[in-house]
């Protein structure tokens, strides 16, 4: 089977995907040309999801820090090792915590199994203050000096997922580490746009009970959104962020304090002004605003359907840097 990369068909390539989630990566790479030969992630609920997805994938839950490459013959040599290490470490709520945590320890985790497995390319996607902040210099200086040493040129590059048509203000700090000859061919995606406003997105949904209002609110959600945030498991239930966010939210016209299980009815009634005014988001109308398709199912109660959604990289965005990435290397 093969792929087209912008104008040009190669051959199928295979990845590695840790720390997976609910599949957001791996559906980006899967449309660039990627088939998994293994995916893994220690969450239940996303084990399900891919599974449920994609009963032919080969999905692991397992603990990272505990996988050894060389184990498992048929991820070594691999054309990509892709992953999403968790956020937290590297978020303004991360640092609060303090000390270098075991959650950090997965990214360093990540690099020391791309030395083991020796993949193509390595492309690893986290929060931009990774990529950015003085903060974290230690921490890009021991991925460039590892990756270095066995043989891989790094570059770090901030990418804001509206640019390539999700309807969502995300910037995402990506790793890509290739061999120097790779490198020389390999280009960073540029902006596609298309990004529609929360209202075109989510009017047709919020219509779909026969909420008479829906088509007001549309002209109020006249914005992309702001990022969905997930959250950690230490946190609590579904909401759509800080204090902050969820104040654009209401600028929005959604109400931002938690989820719902359906949309209005035709007994909603529109009013910015009032508690209880603005309708709330549901688990499935965040996921339309990651751009996963209509047809993935996520596994698990409605906040861990929820995380899965916010934590993903948003398929489109993969699918990009997945492309850029199988050009360089598919030679």
């Amino acid at each position: 089977m093969s792929v087209r990369t912008e104008g040009e068909t190669v051959a199928r390539l295979t990845s590695l995907e840790i720390c997976a989630g609910g599949g957001g990566q791996a559906l980006g790479l899967e449309s660039a040309g990627f088939d998994p030969v293994m995916l893994i992630d220690n969450d239940p609920d996303a084990y399900a999801t891919l599974r449920s997805n994609r009963p032919n994938w080969d999905v692991r839950q397992g603990d990272l820090l505990s996988f050894a490459g060389n184990d498992h013959p048929q991820v070594l040599d691999v054309d990509l090792l892709a992953g999403g290490p968790p956020r937290l470490p590297y978020s303004v709520a991360g640092n609060r915590k303090g000390p270098e945590s075991d959650r950090r320890d997965l990214l360093r985790a990540a690099v020391w199994l791309a030395t083991e497995v020796q993949p193509r390319a390595l492309m690893l996607e986290n929060v931009p203050a990774l990529v950015k902040e003085p903060r974290f210099v230690k921490t890009r200086s021991f991925v460039e000096e590892e990756l270095k040493n066995a043989g891989y040129e790094v570059r770090w590059k901030i990418l804001d997922a509206q640019d390539f048509g999700v309807p969502q203000r995300r910037e995402h700090g990506v790793i890509v580490a290739m061999r120097p000859d790779d490198m020389n061919r390999f280009e960073w995606p540029e902006p596609t746009g298309g990004a529609i406003t929360v209202g075109e997105a989510l009017w047709r949904s919020m219509a779909s009970r026969g909420w008479g209002g829906a088509a007001e609110w549309r002209l109020m959600a006249n914005e992309v959104a702001p990022t969905i945030v997930g959250g950690s498991k230490d946190r609590g239930g579904a909401d759509l962020g800080p204090s902050r966010t969820k104040r654009i939210w209401a600028r929005l016209g959604v109400n931002g304090g938690s989820l719902a299980d359906e949309v209005p009815g035709p007994e909603f009634v529109l009013d910015p002004e009032g508690e209880g005014g603005l309708p709330k988001l549901t688990v499935p109308q965040a996921a339309v605003l990651q751009a996963f398709p209509d047809d993935w199912t996520f596994a698990g109660r409605k906040t861990s359907r929820y995380r899965q959604i916010a934590q993903a990289i948003p398929p489109p965005l993969a699918a990009a840097l997945g492309r850029r990435i199988a050009q360089a290397i598919a030679t």
